[in-house]
């Protein structure tokens, strides 16, 4: 049986986090011992160069990736004891991702993109509630588009939709403007942080942008597997 970590405000809570790569008798270190804990319904980004671990605290985070060492709690589960397939059912309803690149499928439409997903997680409602959600997006015109008949800031658009259709606890973005222009990249912003309120998410961000990371409650920066700056201490 998981691990409940419910009855405080406390979303993500990592103690000594560390992760290595590599063989036993050369192991990489990548995150060197991380304790943070982010609280329910904040937004907060993570910054820091190439190399400094923030996309692999990500991963972990999600349940994307395991931990070498220490321990993760996420919206009320211990990351720390479950193997792979644990994480995947952890992960499911519970946490919604946008990646960089979008991961939609080409050979499904927009609507089936965010609708699939829904009907594997068991929701009996799931294309109803794929259209409300490509609805809130501004896509209610577009549900039977492939990707490939879709902008980059539409595709995006499809991705947050897919992401927080399950009404998740949390959700992650790795650098969700990344392949998009400045203007399209404003909009695309400003709807994940709307659909953050309306679902009462916790946020996460990854990003390399300054400005954007204003936009969160709280600001990490990461250097060489270690937090570096944290606002919120």
């Amino acid at each position: 049986m998981n691990q409940s970590f419910k009855g405080d405000d406390i979303a993500i809570r990592a103690r000594n986090v560390t992760l290595s790569l590599g063989s036993s008798d050369a192991p990489t270190a990548i995150l060197r011992g991380i304790d943070l804990e982010i609280t329910t319904g904040s937004s907060v980004a993570i910054l820091g160069p190439s190399g400094s671990g923030k996309s692999s605290l990500m991963a972990i985070l999600s349940g994307l990736e395991r931990a070498s060492g220490g321990s993760v709690a996420v919206a009320g589960v211990d990351f720390t004891a479950l193997d792979e397939d644990g994480l995947a059912r952890a992960r499911r309803g519970r946490i919604g991702i946008v990646l960089q690149a979008f991961h939609l499928l080409p050979t499904m439409t927009a609507l089936e993109n965010v609708a699939v997903p829904l009907e594997l997680s068991g929701a009996q409602d799931a294309f109803d509630r794929a259209a409300r959600e490509l609805e809130a997006v501004g896509l209610g015109h577009r549900t039977h588009h492939y990707p490939a008949q879709l902008s980059g800031g539409e595709q995006q658009r499809v991705a947050i939709a897919r992401a927080v259709a399950p009404a998740p606890a949390i959700l992650f973005a790795d650098e969700p403007t990344g392949n998009l222009d400045e203007a399209t990249s404003a909009d695309i912003v400003a709807l994940l942080f709307a659909r953050q309120r309306a679902a009462g998410a916790t946020l996460v961000m990854i990003t390399h942008d300054p400005a954007l990371a204003k936009r969160c409650d709280r600001i990490i920066r990461m250097g060489d597997g270690l937090i570096a700056e944290d606002s919120g201490r």
